[in-house]
């Protein structure tokens, strides 16, 4: 690979790591490999910290193709603890509302994951990276400042019950999404129409377009990985 000349591949990013954090180590590696400064290098699509799985890695002239990758379908497996929610919809934050489960059965949970298969509205999580009036929605969420996000219309191609555990109330599904789709506010959603709470306590995106997670670069292992590459 000609890294500055212009390369894209896919790192599985790890837990609790930045997306820019996985990114900037990347760049370092990189850039020292090559003998330069700083080799142009971007990511094309954020995760979230709780959040595993493909990251997209664009250098030199391919970061132009950036926007363009982003709009790629995306494919998560989520584990959802029903019954309780928080205010970031994950486990980031601890639990702040618990909710009844003595009802929810997996044939209501088959027919309640239909509901959100199409084009639907989503409003996005608060503790997210959405401008509100010039600023970042977690910022304000952060500083304890009220926070009002408009729904914008998403698309959900599929979305597959994995597993259900009634004994610990947690279920785990798979979703295959257009852009803009917070796996968050899916959750948040699906414990709504279950007349329940629900709360994301794992994340992994095994898919971005044609990249997937089988076929990523192992974060830990990247020196390796960069080691036998041509530049």
């Amino acid at each position: 690979m000609n890294f500055q000349e212009g390369a894209i591949f896919a790192i599985d990013k790890p837990y609790r790591m930045s997306s820019f954090g996985a990114l900037a180590h990347v760049r370092y590696l990189i850039s020292k490999k090559v003998g330069v400064k700083r080799v142009k290098t971007g990511h094309a699509g954020t995760l979230d910290p709780l959040a595993t799985g493909v990251l997209i890695i664009c250098t030199g002239k391919c970061t132009k193709q950036i926007e363009q990758l982003q709009g790629q379908t995306k494919e998560y497996t989520a584990t959802l603890q029903l019954g309780a929610t928080t205010a970031s919809y994950d486990r980031e934050h601890t639990v702040n509302q618990t909710f009844p489960t003595k009802h929810i059965t997996l044939e209501l949970i088959q027919r309640t994951l239909t509901q959100f298969e199409g084009n639907i509205m989503q409003v996005p999580p608060v503790y997210s990276a959405c401008m509100v009036d010039g600023h970042r929605a977690y910022k304000m969420a952060r500083r304890g400042d009220e926070v009002q996000l408009a729904p914008k219309p998403v698309r959900i191609d599929e979305i597959e019950l994995l597993e259900f555990h009634p004994d610990m109330m947690q279920m785990s599904i798979r979703v295959v999404c257009g852009k803009g789709t917070y796996i968050r506010s899916l959750a948040r959603d699906i414990g709504r129409a279950l007349a329940s709470g629900a709360f994301l306590t794992s994340l992994r995106r095994t898919r971005v377009g044609d990249f997937r997670v089988e076929d990523s670069v192992s974060f830990d292992h990247f020196q390796e990985w960069l080691d036998e590459q041509c530049v």
